[in-house]
């Protein structure tokens, strides 16, 4: 396991993050205590230090195992949660951005980790509803006070991200250092402005649901296929998609599951900003298989097919100026003559 700056931070995090939303089984689903130990111990052997977890992870339960598994040597980890997303229903001061719930949040997050800081603390999810100068003005009063050492953002539109760091940078507060987005062959929604804000930034990415909700290993290709993520629709494009990564698995003698995080590991070049995905699991045979991705690279013959059968639009202005007639009007014909490195 190599190692990557964390965005515009001088942290050093492994280059690929254990996810643990599957640590505990209080939701019906998920890893049992031993299980998820033998999971965090499969990742730490693997070399990873990264560990990604939420205060609403299985009600709790993913922090207080977390906090287990990693008190023999807690100063090696990196330990990021999250807040905002509902912890008593009925209670509208539970859930939100809001700096109310941003504290009592840390402080719980901080008793079930059994830990006095955490590396890195997520706004789970956007709001709408809290200012924008409230959550950044609280986030920065909780790196003063230590409990946490840097912050980064889930779940949120670019045009919040890039507004709130602009204000963060003017103010002198902490910025945000990374972004967490939904990414995968399934679903490259992120490449229209998620993804380029964040190079332009300098915000490390941390992208979940890398297998696309299970699609892209083929295994709900059988429409009797039966667990939780089968209840979810899934388009004949997506089917198109794993089909193709499967053709790729077998071409490199690797299983779909290792092509799909490949293939997000390699969008990480001049394109796009780093990219640490995060991997789930519920049994150990399955992290052990995604732990493999780290040795599958996939040639560039590869890369474009796996781009051809998954590209989007990007939709307006992109689309609009990239083409050739708008171009012409704003280059004057000499757009092929400038090499742009910020292309």
């Amino acid at each position: 396991m190599r190692y990557k700056l964390f965005g515009r931070s001088g942290l050093r995090v492994s280059e690929l993050a254990l996810g643990t939303m599957t640590f505990g089984e209080d939701w019906g689903w998920g890893a049992s205590r031993e299980v998820s130990r033998q999971l965090f111990e499969a990742y730490a052997a693997a070399g990873g230090n990264f560990i990604d977890t939420a205060n609403r992870y299985t009600e709790g339960t993913a922090e207080k195992f977390v906090g287990e598994f990693i008190q023999a040597d807690r100063e090696h980890f990196v330990l990021a949660s999250k807040y905002t997303l509902k912890m008593r229903p009925g209670d509208p001061n539970f859930g939100g951005n809001h700096r109310k719930n941003m504290v009592q949040a840390v402080r719980a997050s901080l008793k079930r980790l059994n830990t006095d800081y955490l590396d890195l603390l997520w706004v789970h999810a956007w709001d709408f509803t809290t200012p924008v100068e409230e959550v950044l003005r609280g986030l920065d009063d909780l790196v003063r006070q230590g409990l946490a050492l840097y912050v980064g953002i889930s779940d949120t539109p670019a045009w919040v991200v890039s507004r709130a760091n602009a204000i963060a940078d003017l103010r002198g507060w902490s910025p945000f250092v990374g972004l967490q987005i939904r990414y995968s062959l399934a679903d490259r929604a992120a490449e229209r402005d998620l993804l380029p804000m964040a190079r332009a930034l300098d915000l490390a990415v941390t992208p979940w649901s890398v297998l696309g909700a299970g699609v892209l290993t083929g295994k709900y290709a059988d429409a009797a296929a039966t667990g939780r993520a089968a209840r979810w629709d899934k388009s004949a494009r997506q089917h198109a998609i794993a089909a193709e990564v499967q053709a790729v698995a077998r071409d490199l003698g690797a299983t779909p599951s290792q092509v799909a995080i490949a293939w997000v590991r390699q969008q990480a070049d001049s394109r796009h900003a780093p990219i640490i995905p995060l991997l789930g699991a519920t049994k150990v045979a399955q992290l052990q298989d995604n732990l493999g991705a780290l040795s599958v690279t996939l040639a560039p013959e590869h890369l474009a097919r796996l781009d051809a059968v998954s590209a989007i639009e990007l939709g307006f202005p992109h689309d609009f100026l990239a083409g050739p007639e708008v171009r012409d009007l704003v280059f004057g014909g000499t757009y092929d003559q400038i090499d742009n490195h910020r292309a």
